[in-house]
């Protein structure tokens, strides 16, 4: 299939929005190609935008009706055709690195999930199902534009996936609550699990939930390393880096404890530019 050039307008306003976020992935990226960088920053684009729909005040409806709208878009790929500058590069990464169409819907289920629903105490299968929709199908995206498209590869999503988004759940714990959320899953809470975010933080057991939620989200770690030795090292670079960058902030979380959760954890910069050096680099 043939890949049109891509236009500079196009990239520049794609290079926008991801700068806007304020986050390390634009300069993390670095590590990859300049086109495999591009089709990232066109995925975290369309992340960025569908998330910021959700985020932003609105009636559910408006929110459910801008995500069908990006349904459309997304599907409009899958027949050759996109309206705007990033769809204009998404189109040129599905083209490129079959990127596929059911992860783009994944995302999107998921986001439609925190924009309907306050999630509060979800079972384990709840939360793994939501794990899977905002961050593995993200990865299963991702690592195709990485240049892995291998079974194994999409095992290192599955899990990777799961383990950065556990870490943010154990580290946003107080700011979720504040939207009316707890991603705690219910099976780790004494019974009867807690209906509200706030009778969630007032649990006794509330450490040893956390606990347990960083036990899974480490597990996840081991497992994505042990199926990352089964891909093309280049690939996974983003992927390594990424991996240790949230296992150093799981790590900070536990030496922190979890009776201080108000307490906010980040890593030194001297710390990310050893992890950027050690693993992007490797």
């Amino acid at each position: 299939m043939t890949v049109q050039a891509p236009d500079k307008a196009d990239l520049r306003a794609v290079e926008t929005i991801v700068r806007a976020a304020g986050t390390s992935f634009y300069r993390g990226m670095a590590v990859l190609p300049k086109d495999r960088r591009q089709a990232m920053y066109a995925i975290y684009a369309f992340c960025r935008i569908v998330d910021d729909i959700v985020d932003e005040p609105g009636e559910p409806a408006e929110k459910r009706a801008a995500l069908d709208e990006w349904r459309r878009r997304i599907a409009l790929l899958y027949v050759g055709r996109a309206e705007d500058a990033v769809t204009r590069e998404l189109l040129r990464a599905v083209r490129a690195y079959d990127l596929r169409h059911e992860d783009f819907s994944a995302v999107i289920d998921g986001m439609q999930t925190d924009g309907e629903t306050a999630m509060v105490a979800p079972s384990l299968d709840e939360l793994d199902l939501y794990c899977d929709r905002v961050a593995a199908a993200v990865g299963r995206l991702s690592v195709r534009a990485f240049g892995d498209t291998s079974v194994a590869a999409d095992v290192v999503a599955h899990h990777l996936g799961r383990a950065l988004q556990l870490t943010n759940v154990l580290r946003d714990v107080l700011e979720d609550a504040g939207r009316g959320r707890c991603y705690l899953p219910a099976d780790f809470f004494a019974a009867p699990p807690p209906r509200t975010a706030e009778a969630a933080l007032a649990r006794p057991e509330l450490p040893e939930v956390c606990a347990r939620v960083a036990d899974l989200a480490r597990g996840h770690f081991d497992d994505a390393a042990t199926a990352m030795m089964l891909c093309g090292r280049d690939a996974m670079r983003p992927a390594r880096l990424m991996g240790a960058t949230y296992a150093e902030v799981l790590r900070a979380l536990e030496r922190r404890g979890w009776q201080a959760l108000d307490r906010p954890v980040k890593l030194a910069k001297w710390r990310k530019i050893w992890l950027a050096l050690r693993y992007g680099l490797a």
